[in-house]
């Protein structure tokens, strides 16, 4: 049959030597994987089933939304020859358990985090400041947004993460770079912990200069005032309860917005022995929540800031929120393939490490689509020979419609090609 010279070269489907699920285990150096075992001890233990071949194999739980165990298992089995020439081997249904329950999940969280690190090297702009995101372009320094998301769980055979009366829950504290949208510090616990507990650790990396924004969950004096020594800047909402006293007021314009514009002083024995005389910033505003005007009260140990500023600040910290149902309505976190407290980190971390590589792959290849129909894209082609930035590329374009460009000989089955002119 005759190529059409109506088409161009460029727009057919690219052949790749190995698969898409192979493709992207690529951009996880084996070094780092080999490190991250010796480091917890797991690659001496390690017999038949490799923590490489487990590692994959719980990439492939998130990429296929793999129901249970029996389902990875089984699937791996099938396709054991597409997998055994990048060393996987397809694990047993008790092998596969027994890993999740016994090897540290702490080795995941370690590859995670390095091989974070280690595509920013190779790529500098990738976890870059994203576009479209204009409210914050006037801050230079970098923003982070601090929050948690319970992830349900089965209470009947999960009485480690017992949550309230009949449930039982673990749950994922993050902080996120608003800038670049990836996480730069996380933390996997039962949801019984209060938030706040958790704030020294979610906020130990900010260096000077820095601005973090939480929820009034993670509102602890002591070490927001640690914060401020350190040359953090925060804003956060204000509790219901809060005991202050005005020192100051500044202006704000009448009819607008902004309601009041503070400085204040935290009220009570307790605190004035602590903190002292600290001086701290109050603004309460209206703002638009989902199309609504709500009146809400916000602090800052910035003095210098504008009264809207502060606000569009804390609009900020609803992106981690966005970051939150991205990851949970596309990845396979309202389903675990174990009950034990490290199968389920194993599972969290591994659906963080997944969404780390799409995004990454996003990058390469430019895409322009949303996270959810990326990941709808790899997952349809996980078992394909298909090259996987340029089956990104192909789909379509930035302003056209959301299709698959091809070849015109390569869209019929063997022996059905019509007859095309030249």
């Amino acid at each position: 049959m005759q190529n059409n010279p109506a088409m161009p070269s460029a727009a057919r489907p690219a052949r790749h030597h190995i698969n898409v699920l192979a493709q992207l285990l690529k951009y996880i150096p084996r070094s780092i994987v080999n490190a991250a075992a010796i480091e917890h001890g797991i690659e001496a233990k390690a017999r038949t089933f490799s923590v490489f071949s487990h590692m994959s194999a719980m990439i492939f739980v998130q990429l296929a939304h793999a129901l249970s165990l029996n389902d990875v298992c089984d699937w791996l089995r099938l396709k054991a020859r597409a997998i055994a020439g990048i060393g996987i081997t397809p694990p047993a249904r008790n092998t596969l358990s027994h890993a999740n329950r016994n090897r540290d999940a702490a080795f995941i969280e370690a590859v995670f985090w390095n091989t974070l690190q280690h595509l920013h090297r190779c790529e500098p702009e990738f976890g870059g400041r994203r576009k479209g995101r204009r409210r914050l372009h006037r801050f230079k320094a970098k923003v982070h947004a601090v929050d948690s998301t319970t992830i349900e769980l089965v209470a009947n055979c999960m009485d480690w993460a017992k949550h309230r009366r009949r449930k039982a829950a673990a749950k994922l504290h993050l902080r996120l770079d608003v800038a670049s949208f990836m996480p730069r510090f996380a933390i996997v616990d039962t949801a019984g912990e209060n938030d706040c507990k958790r704030a020294r650790e979610l906020c130990a990396g900010l260096e000077c200069g820095e601005i973090a924004v939480f929820d009034k969950a993670y509102v602890d004096f002591a070490h927001l005032h640690d914060l401020d020594s350190r040359g953090v800047f925060w804003v956060t909402r204000a509790k219901d309860n809060l005991q202050y006293r005005p020192v100051r007021r500044l202006r704000v314009e009448k009819g607008g917005r902004i309601l009041k514009d503070q400085i204040i002083e935290l009220a009570g024995v307790k605190w004035k022995k602590m903190l002292g005389a600290w001086k701290l910033r109050r603004v309460e505003a209206v703002v638009e929540v989902d199309g609504k005007d709500k009146v809400m009260v916000f602090i800052t140990n910035h003095k210098e800031w504008s009264a809207g500023s502060v606000c569009d600040l804390y609009r900020a910290r609803w992106e981690i929120e966005v970051f939150f149902k991205q990851v949970k309505q596309t990845l396979r976190l309202s389903g675990f393939v174990g009950h034990s407290a490290n199968a389920i980190r194993w599972q969290v971390w591994t659906a963080l490490l997944v969404y780390v590589l799409l995004r990454f792959a996003a990058h390469l290849s430019a895409w322009g689509h949303s996270f959810t129909r990326l990941f709808a894209v790899v997952r349809a082609a996980i078992w394909e020979r298909l090259d996987l930035l340029f089956l990104f590329r192909s789909y379509g374009t930035a302003g056209g419609s959301f299709k698959i460009l091809g070849a015109a000989h390569s869209s019929w089955l063997p022996g059905f090609e019509p007859e095309l002119s030249r």
